[in-house]
């Protein structure tokens, strides 16, 4: 199994390495309302949940500014103060300024999150941290909160993010931001961030393959659980928490009552109004066949022995604190809505999920093997 974990660890760090440099962006976003001036400072901001962060923070009445190197869309929000700078050293621009609190939507390395939040301690009020909920060392128990152990790294002084690395990575960067600024962080640990303008298209995958037809390669069992997130859900409660001043941990990942992969791919037949046949093939199957969990197979790992809880882990705190989710089949339609907006180019092969020749393959060794039966 340690193989099999690896494996898992190394997709899920590409993936939320995303958050922070993707490259597709959701159509619309929200108008200022007029109000009280309250400032907020974005690090990041121009990738996937940072646009939406933006839209949120903007219809909380927010004048916002951006802090980054303007090398990801930097067409972007031409009406925003924009600051250029880099993580790695050259933070010179936020110098001398105030803002009521600072969203990190890129740290990803403790000694860029220590760098930021002591120059900016005296110049915020809160520091809210985008991390992940891969910072957590054991998935194996149902239910896992915001007190179970985080994963370490022998030697802290790595700063290359890799699967291994990733989670660990993380969780320095949490410890780093509240030693800077004890009692004024939050620290937010997102689970599968989904929705319209995903750059990684693991969950994109389902709608998008299942509205074509035909059989579908289906992981599992329908009632395995899945956990996912709206970006626009994530993004209006991190606003949320800097308005409301909520500090402490929080998990974040939904919906709120378990989810089954059968219930999110069935919202995905019939949003798309697909004559798809979902083909359920078990777990030492794919196995067999070497399809990957998380990565052929997208939002989905086998609910048994060390990742018996990674889809089962508890919000209850961010619920408590106003966290909400809009129906599954809400976001199956917003996500098809886009993927139709994308440029030829981009919609040519998915990123993520089984090729189609593969599929063809895994599909017929799946019948002939009932046959046999």
């Amino acid at each position: 199994m340690a193989h099999k974990r690896r494996e898992f660890l190394k997709s899920t760090a590409v993936a939320g390495f995303w958050l922070g440099v993707g490259s597709a962006l959701p159509p619309v976003f929200a108008k200022a309302k007029t109000g009280p001036e309250k400032r907020l400072l974005i690090l990041g901001g121009t990738a996937f949940l940072g646009p939406e962060i933006v839209a949120a923070a903007r219809e909380a009445g927010y004048t916002i500014t951006l802090f980054n190197r303007g090398k990801t869309h930097p067409e972007l929000f031409p009406d925003l103060e924009k600051l250029r700078g880099d993580r790695n050293g050259d933070l010179e621009s936020l110098k001398g300024r105030r803002w009521d609190v600072v969203v990190d939507t890129s740290g990803y390395v403790p000694r860029h999150v220590r760098d930021s939040a002591m120059l900016l301690k005296d110049a915020v009020q809160q520091y809210v941290f985008i991390s992940t909920i891969s910072v957590y060392s054991d998935n194996s128990k149902p239910g896992m909160d915001e007190t179970t152990p985080v994963g370490t790294l022998d030697d802290p002084t790595v700063e290359k993010v890799t699967g291994e690395t990733y989670g660990p990575l993380k969780a320095l960067c949490e410890k780093a931001a509240e030693e800077a600024m004890p009692g004024r962080v939050t620290v937010i640990r997102p689970g599968l961030i989904v929705g319209p303008g995903d750059p990684t298209d693991r969950f994109t995958y389902w709608p998008v393959r299942i509205s074509r037809g035909g059989e579908v390669l289906a992981p599992g069992s329908p009632s395995d659980p899945v956990q996912v997130i709206d970006v626009r859900d994530l993004a209006e409660w991190t606003v949320r928490c800097a308005r409301e001043r909520s500090t402490g941990v929080f998990n974040a990942t939904g919906p709120k009552k378990e989810m089954s992969m059968g219930t999110m791919l069935g919202a995905c037949k019939k949003a798309s109004r697909s004559d798809a046949a979902l083909v359920w093939a078990d777990a030492a199957f794919l196995e067999e066949q070497k399809v990957g969990a998380w990565t052929d197979m997208p939002c989905w790992v086998p609910p048994t022995a060390d990742m018996a809880g990674f889809s089962r882990v508890s919000c209850a705190r961010a619920i408590a604190k106003g966290l909400t989710f809009r129906p599954i089949a809400v976001t199956v339609k917003d996500t098809l809505a886009w993927w139709k907006t994308q440029p030829k180019e981009r919609t040519a092969s998915l990123k993520a999920g089984i090729k189609p020749e593969r599929e063809a393959e895994v599909l017929k060794a799946w019948h002939a093997k009932s046959a046999a039966k």
